[in-house]
């Protein structure tokens, strides 16, 4: 018998992560310091992109992304209804409108025939971009996403907030890390305490276009520069008195787009950091855990779908589809392990049922959801616990 709560997700702080927040904390600065643009170098470095931008969250990213790319009023975006409601939220607070595609009842990630089937029956210009979710940490095949957008002239923004360390192999075998940003135009990731790197709160925007990466910069900071280059005000104006001198004043900056507070502190920054140093451990235990689940459940009668062993799949979630999905949860609760439900689909959240979306719409998304359940995954669960798991939703259905 296990005598303590078995989360879903569980962060995992070590003393040196503490070590590296104290010496932030005790340091010059606790925001807009060195450790962010560290982390940012770090993060970058490890997704394989040119560029990280560290904001406040998942869904300031996702926000910045869709303000980067000047989705405006009307504009419609396709993204998948198995997802964080951010991923389609991000279109609306530009004013967007959501279009959500079905999923493949295999992978559980957007369709892209069902895309391919949406562009096609509308005329070209219909849809500006293309949101795809990592969804549990399984990469989506960008590279096929990409030659279809080209087609249709869409952007793509890669919603990775599951899958730091995924991948998938290209047309040529070579291997892509999810947010490398080689396919999409800007990769998103969230460092919420349940993710592979824990911030508290936190997130990422990844991508290898310059003009992004500036636009992003000012977005996250009121839509202000620093950068003497960008300066639209003479001199004169910026010194406030008339001079023949070229050089801006070093407490001269410009506002020059309407942005947002949606920084990281640098405490968060340096825990980050020291998370991301751990991330490729924490992968592999993660693999170890759903074989050991894809094992368990192998042929089992009650079983109608499971997240299986994928390769360059990241795990942050392990999902089962069974029979009785409300009993087994419930069951599971009652022996201290707090399994979760992800996701209910988004089209049929009150908010995007009053723009016509409706129960029928997404049969393979609602269809999933009925039967889904998230299982334990965390690099500290314990073999103990995970057998006790396993053990405990083979008596329920034994039962």
């Amino acid at each position: 018998m296990i005598d303590k709560v078995i989360p879903y997700g569980r962060q995992n702080i070590t003393q040196e992560d503490i070590n590296v927040v104290v010496e932030a904390l005790q340091s010059d600065y606790l925001t807009q310091g060195p450790k962010i643009l560290e982390f940012e170098k770090a993060f970058a470095e490890y997704v394989g992109s040119t560029y990280a931008v560290a904001v406040s969250n998942g869904t300031a990213a996702l926000h910045l992304c869709a303000l980067a790319l000047d989705v405006k009023d009307g504009d419609k975006v396709i993204t998948t209804p198995i997802t964080f409601a951010a991923s389609a939220n991000c279109v609306r607070y530009c004013g967007g409108e959501v279009v959500f595609s079905d999923i493949d009842p295999d992978t559980y990630l957007l369709d892209i025939e069902k895309v391919k089937a949406l562009l096609e029956a509308s005329p070209k210009g219909t849809y500006k971009g293309i949101i795809p979710v990592d969804f549990a940490g399984r990469a989506v095949d960008l590279e096929a996403y990409r030659k279809l957008a080209d087609q249709y002239g869409l952007w793509i923004i890669e919603d990775a907030c599951h899958a730091p360390g995924g991948f998938f192999a290209d047309s040529n075998a070579e291997t892509q890390n999810c947010g490398n940003s080689n396919f999409a135009d800007m990769a998103i990731f969230s460092f919420h305490p349940v993710k592979h790197i824990a911030c508290g709160e936190g997130g990422m925007v990844t991508t290898n276009n310059e003009v992004l990466y500036k636009k992003l910069l000012a977005l996250r900071t009121h839509g202000i520069t620093k950068s003497e280059s960008d300066y639209s005000n003479t001199v004169d104006f910026a010194n406030g008195i008339a001079t023949e001198s070229s050089v801006y004043p070093a407490w001269y900056m410009e506002m020059q787009t309407l942005g947002f507070n949606y920084r990281l502190t640098d405490f968060q920054a340096a825990l980050g950091t020291s998370q991301l140093q751990r991330a490729d451990d924490g992968l592999v235990k993660r693999r170890a855990i759903a074989a050991i689940y894809n094992e368990a459940f192998r042929g089992k009668s009650f079983i109608q779908g499971q997240s299986g062993v994928v390769e360059g799949h990241a795990y942050h979630l392990y999902v089962i589809e069974v029979e009785d999905r409300l009993g087994l949860y419930s069951y599971l609760r009652e022996n201290n392990i707090f399994a979760q439900i992800h996701y209910i689909p988004c089209h049929l959240m009150p908010y995007y049922k009053q723009f016509g979306w409706k129960e029928g719409d997404m049969p393979n998304a609602e269809k999933y959801y009925k039967n889904c359940i998230s299982l334990p995954m965390y690099p500290t669960l314990t073999n103990d616990e995970q057998e006790f798991v396993i053990n405990k939703i083979e008596d329920f259905y034994s039962n």
